[in-house]
C-alpha cells in the first residue's frame, strides 16, 4: 500500500484478536465495542470511537454484529462509510486495549471540565504559543486570551474556522492538537503531514494505544483508559459526551519520544512473540495428532508474523535514528 495507508496498515496488524464481540453500540457521540469475556475479565475489554455526525436510519448491517471476530470488524478501517470506519475504530481500540497500556501519565481530572484535562496538562508548555485544535472540545474557548488559538471544525460553532484552512494554518503552528477521529474519517495522513513542523498531541477516546505513531510526527498520545465499563457504557448508550469523563474513562498522556517508544516497541515486540510461540505450539501439536488438513488458526500465525515485522522495522528506525544510521 502507499504511504497515506500504512497507518492503516499498522491498526489491522494490531487487531487479530480471536475473540468475539460481545456488543456494538453507537452512541450519540461515542461508539463502543467491547469483546467477548476473555480469561479474568468478566467485562471483557472495551473500545471507544466519536461516532459519526450525520444520522442515518439505513445501517444494513444493525443487528448482525455480536458474535462476529472483532477482526472482521476492524477490516471495516478503510472503508469510506463512516459508521463503518467508526465502528472498525472501536473495535481496533478494543484489541488494543487488552494489551498492557504504555509507561504513561494518568493525569488527574480537571474537576470544572474533565473532557479539557488534556489542555490544562499542557497549558505550561503552550501559553502563547500559535496553538490549533482540530476538531471542537466543548469549553476549549477559556483558553482563547492565553495563546493564539485556532479551533478548525469540519462543522464550525462559533468562533471555529472550516477544516479547509488546514493546509494554510496547520503549517505554521507551534502546537498542534488532534482529534483521534481523523483516523476513520481518513484525514489523518494529510493532517499529520501538514503538522510536521509542530508539536503534535494526537488526543481524545479514539486514539489508539499505537508506539508507531511516532513515525507519522505524532509527539504525544493523550488517549483514555477505561475505569469503569459498565459506567461507560450506560453514560455513552444514553447520550453522554463529556460526561463519560466523570467515571467512565479517564486520561493518560504518553511521550513518544525515541527511549519511550523504544521501550513500549520491545514490549509489544515480546508479547507478540509469546503470540506467536504460542500458535506455532499449537500448530505442532495439531499435525502431531494425524491431521492433515490446515491448521485451524494459521492466519492468525501470517497475521503475528506481519506485525511482528512491522515492529521490528519500526524499532530498528529508532535505534537507527538513535545512533546516527
Amino acid at each position: 500500500m502507499s504511504a497515506p495507508y500504512r497507518l492503516y496498515e499498522l491498526l489491522l496488524d494490531s487487531c487479530s484478536s480471536q475473540n468475539l464481540t460481545e456488543r456494538v453500540m453507537i452512541g450519540l457521540v461515542w461508539t463502543l465495542c467491547q469483546d467477548s469475556q476473555p480469561q479474568g475479565n468478566s467485562q471483557g475489554t472495551i473500545g471507544l470511537a466519536m461516532s459519526p455526525t450525520i444520522a442515518t436510519r439505513t445501517l444494513p448491517w444493525s443487528g448482525t454484529l455480536t458474535g462476529k471476530p472483532i477482526a472482521d470488524l476492524a477490516a471495516w478501517i478503510l472503508d469510506w462509510e463512516p459508521y463503518k470506519a467508526t465502528v472498525a475504530m472501536a473495535a481496533i481500540n478494543c484489541c488494543l486495549n487488552s494489551r498492557a497500556l504504555p509507561e504513561s501519565l494518568i493525569l488527574h481530572s480537571y474537576p470544572e471540565q474533565p473532557n479539557l484535562t488534556v489542555f490544562e496538562y499542557f497549558l505550561p508548555l503552550i501559553q502563547g504559543k500559535n496553538v490549533v485544535v482540530v476538531g471542537h472540545y466543548p469549553g476549549i474557548e477559556r483558553y482563547q486570551d492565553l495563546m493564539q488559538l485556532t479551533v478548525l471544525e469540519r462543522q464550525p460553532q462559533m468562533g471555529d474556522v472550516s477544516d479547509a484552512a488546514a493546509e494554510f494554518l496547520l503549517p505554521k503552528a507551534d502546537w498542534v492538537f488532534l482529534t483521534a477521529s481523523s483516523i476513520p474519517n481518513k484525514t489523518f495522513p494529510r493532517l499529520a503531514e501538514l503538522s510536521g513542523n509542530a508539536k503534535t498531541v494526537l488526543m481524545g477516546p479514539t486514539v489508539p494505544w499505537l508506539p508507531q505513531l511516532h513515525e507519522f510526527g505524532i509527539d504525544y498520545l493523550a488517549g483514555v483508559e477505561v475505569v469503569n465499563g459498565n459506567a461507560l457504557y450506560h453514560t455513552a448508550a444514553q447520550g453522554g459526551g463529556v460526561r463519560i469523563f466523570a467515571e467512565g474513562v479517564r486520561y493518560r498522556v504518553a511521550e513518544l519520544t525515541h527511549n519511550h517508544s523504544m521501550v513500549w516497541l520491545k514490549q509489544q515486540i515480546a508479547e507478540c512473540a509469546a503470540d506467536k510461540q504460542r500458535i506455532t505450539t499449537e500448530m505442532e501439536r495439531w499435525y502431531s495428532l494425524g491431521n492433515n488438513s490446515r491448521f485451524p488458526a494459521y492466519p492468525l500465525l501470517e497475521a503475528c508474523n506481519s506485525r511482528l515485522s512491522r515492529l521490528d522495522s519500526s524499532y530498528k528506525t529508532l535505534w537507527d535514528d538513535q545512533h546516527g544510521n
